[in-house]
């Protein structure tokens, strides 16, 4: 099984709006959910805590294999959520790893 783990930096100064859109984008990963079937499981969060210091939100997923990946990475829903993240981050990163 893969472990698919990303951390966004959402790219708006204002704090409150950070949250919001934090907010957002955790809640349509969650969505995902049962609609893209290479997840085994999902959660996506958005920062509580050290909000100076932190990075904004964060995407745990596992699938059963790379291929498994790359093909929740083409879902069209993955596809539409990232479509909407890429309109308000200013960093990723990334680790995928054998569990």
């Amino acid at each position: 099984m893969i472990r698919h783990v990303v951390t966004w930096k959402l790219a708006s100064e204002d704090a409150e709006e950070r949250a919001v859109q934090a907010a957002e984008v955790a809640r349509r990963l969650n969505s995902l959910d049962g609609v893209v079937p290479q997840l085994r499981s999902i959660s996506a969060g958005a920062n509580t805590l050290y909000a100076d210091v932190n990075w904004d939100v964060t995407l745990v997923a596992d699938v059963d294999s790379v291929e498994a990946l790359e093909q929740y990475q083409v879902h069209p829903a993955h596809e539409e959520a990232a479509g909407y993240i890429r309109t308000v981050v200013a960093s990723r990163v990334a680790v995928d790893f054998e569990v």
